[in-house]
């Protein structure tokens, strides 16, 4: 039996998003910018897929742009607004997925300057400090909502009123925070919001920004009227159906899914911490995505313990799937005051829709021997 528990990389598609998506893949497969019966048709679920992502966020539907995925979205709130300042300052913190730390990398090496305020232990970036580092070209801030690789949800709310305050855009990531946490954009002073299909069930390769009204930024694409002349590029129509269904089923059912998540999640990390030794529970304790648990083992290779998992059936990840191969530690735990020899044995589980707690004891009963294994041949032990 296979168990996969890397639900933060990316998910299955569910079912019923299978179902809505397929007619625009085979029968109703018009450009939606076209003004026959097949496009008209188009047009309309296009629309429609707009108003539920809107309603997710408590956004209006004028207010939702298409993209190709979150980190398109990421690149174009910070570098459309960097378009129209033309120089500047933004303000992020160091523990951000990379579609936002390079991006500002790319920014810096055009002139505008960038500070990265540090996160405490726990992952979470401190409002106060995000304020008292706005100066007067100052014109972003941008923090994720939820960390993808440790859980951390940040106090989006009171940095978007420091930034609100300061008269800064606020931008956040909400690509590992959609469809698990509540989330309303007026409540949390939110100028842009990016957020991705793939993590929430639906199709990879679309996403969206949410641009508040007023907010203005710069395309990041151009060569068509599409998206209301802000995004060019013929409409995914097939996987805009999907997003739209999958945000539609995730709110719908959030309390119970995060509930059970929370449960397998807390069977795992209780049964880990409490039979294996020299390991590190990394992140919140509290205000933390509820199917996200993220470890730290002391003399050994993270990667080795993934490929043992592997052997045994069981997928994993050792966290964000876009830094794999780079060989070297997190970031992240590196930003909360992980060392980097500790970091290097870190171990990321994230529970999603079908996983089970018959799983989480098959984990629990795997894992431990793995560890020993490995600690038992590694020179670092």
């Amino acid at each position: 039996m296979k168990i996969y528990f890397d639900n933060a990389a990316t998910t299955r598609v569910r079912p019923e998003t299978i179902d809505a998506m397929l007619p625009f893949l085979d029968e109703s497969y018009g450009n939606p910018s076209g003004i026959y019966e097949t496009s008209r048709k188009n047009r309309r679920a296009v629309e429609e897929a707009r108003e539920k992502i809107a309603s997710a966020i408590n956004a209006s539907p004028n207010e939702i742009f298409f993209t190709s995925g979150g980190t398109e979205a990421d690149n174009w709130a910070i570098k459309g607004a960097a378009g129209i300042k033309g120089a500047g300052h933004i303000i992020t913190s160091n523990a951000e997925h990379h579609a936002v730390l390079h991006t500002c990398g790319y920014l810096s090496k055009k002139g505008f300057e960038i500070t990265y305020v540090p996160v405490d232990c726990g992952g979470f970036a401190d409002p106060d400090e995000i304020k008292k580092a706005v100066r007067p070209d100052t014109f972003l801030i941008s923090v994720m909502l939820a960390n993808n690789e440790i859980g951390t949800v940040q106090p989006a709310a009171k940095i978007g009123a420091a930034a609100r305050e300061s008269g800064v855009y606020f931008h956040a990531d909400a690509v590992a925070a959609a469809g698990h946490m509540k989330i309303d954009v007026k409540k949390m002073n939110c100028d842009m919001l990016s957020f991705s299909a793939h993590k929430i069930y639906g199709p990879k390769g679309i996403g969206a920004l949410y641009i508040r009204n007023g907010v203005v930024i710069e395309p990041l694409l151009h060569g068509g009227a599409q998206e209301k002349n802000h995004r060019a590029g013929t409409e995914n129509v097939a996987g805009i159906v999907g997003f739209g269904r999958a945000f539609e089923l995730c709110v719908s059912e959030m309390e119970s899914e995060n509930k059970k998540a929370a449960a397998i999640r807390d069977k795992i990390v209780a049964g880990v911490m409490g039979v294996v030794l020299d390991v590190r529970y990394n992140g919140a304790k509290e205000n933390r995505l509820p199917g996200n648990a993220n470890f730290s083992f002391e003399y050994i290779d993270g990667e080795a313990i993934l490929l043992a998992l592997d052997n045994a059936g069981i997928s994993a990840s050792t966290g964000s799937s876009c830094a794999t191969g780079s060989g070297e530690p997190s970031h992240v735990l590196t930003a909360i005051g992980v060392p980097d020899v500790t970091a290097r044995g870190s171990l990321r589980i994230t529970v999603g829709r079908w996983n089970t707690e018959a799983e989480a004891d098959i984990f629990l009963r795997e894992l431990p021997p793995i560890i020993k294994r490995l600690r038992d041949g590694s020179a670092l032990n």
